[in-house]
């Protein structure tokens, strides 16, 4: 479980200067590199590829500096083909998927249009497999995707690509500019990360971290890119409950409403929502207090329609 950075929070912190302060938390697992052929049959692959059945979004670790002391699986440095290497591992298991659900709709398919459209949504991934295309990259249609929502495809779920570095001065290197243009083909973010970097910034009291940083070029660690990077991935915002007992970071997707935000709070808050009184954190930042951004005429009062943005704070008016 790792807390999200959000400097925010240490502005709201010294506003409030509450007892407590609760970040938003994000989990990740960690699973072995996948092999070439390790899904065939009932592999070692199969079982590593069970544990991304469960996961959001998948953090792709690839290689992307030359250092002769440290074993290379295939030889060479190559991004392309270490991506390509894993996402066809996850179309073999995927393909597997999809034929069992084919196998077990065939003869209902007959006579029943619902199944029959599960099968032809089955059948198109997996003949765009076929042709090297992981379900993320196939630009599938809402009908379609929910069709094979069921199968929970690995090679659907969105990707955070990870350009694993000796050093900054490999940040625009060749394999690190081949992984970039890989992950803005599809879409996806690519951050890269120093192992060694990130080692001696864990390792230094957070008041001189800003120092080493400065030194290094950048003004926040590869974690906090990183993290950040999975949070817009996921889909998700951050909103606050902030006063002088707690500041509480917490997570609701884009687009979710004023009561289902509400209901990560306490689910009595989504049942019983009355109303949402919102300020917005940088006006509170920028003003240094409620009372002054209330004069200011920047509180507003918002109804169930709302979408609570990023940088929300709220209170929630709701029946008990």
């Amino acid at each position: 479980m790792v807390a999200i950075p959000d400097r925010r929070i240490a502005a709201l912190a010294a506003i409030y200067q509450p007892p407590k302060i609760a970040p938003a938390t994000l989990e990740v697992v960690d699973i072995p590199g996948l092999a070439s052929g390790s899904t065939a049959g009932d592999g070692r692959g199969v079982r590593l590829l069970a544990h991304l059945k469960d996961a959001d979004a998948l953090l792709h670790v690839v290689r992307c500096f030359e250092d002769d002391s440290v074993p290379l699986a295939q030889g060479t440095v190559d991004p392309a083909r270490d991506v390509e290497t894993i996402d066809l591992e996850m179309m073999v298991a995927d393909s597997q998927t999809l034929d069992h659900k084919m196998t077990r709709l065939a003869k209902r398919a007959r006579t029943d249009a619902e199944a029959a459209r599960h099968v032809a949504a089955c059948r198109k991934v997996k003949d765009a497999f076929d042709q090297g295309v992981p379900a993320r990259r196939q630009a599938l249609a809402p009908g379609e995707l929910a069709d094979i929502r069921e199968c929970n495809l690995v090679s659907l779920k969105p990707v955070v690509y990870v350009a694993n570095i000796r050093s900054m001065e490999d940040s625009r290197s060749r394999h690190v500019r081949a992984l970039d243009a890989l992950a803005a083909a599809e879409g996806a973010e690519m951050v890269m990360v120093c192992g060694r970097d990130e080692a001696e910034i864990s390792r230094l009291d957070p008041a001189d971290r800003p120092e080493f940083l400065a030194a290094l070029g950048l003004w926040e660690s590869s974690m906090e890119r990183l993290l950040r990077a999975a949070n817009r991935t996921l889909g998700l915002v951050n909103f606050f409950t902030a006063g002088p007992k707690e500041v509480h970071v917490w997570t609701c997707s884009q687009a979710d409403k004023a009561p289902v935000a509400a209901g990560k709070i306490h689910t009595d808050m989504e049942e019983g929502f009355i109303r949402m009184e919102v300020i917005r954190c940088e006006d509170l930042i920028e003003l240094g207090s409620e009372a002054a951004v209330a004069r200011a005429g920047r509180q507003r009062v918002e109804g169930r329609s709302y979408e609570v943005q990023d940088g929300d704070i709220v209170v929630v008016l709701f029946n008990q």
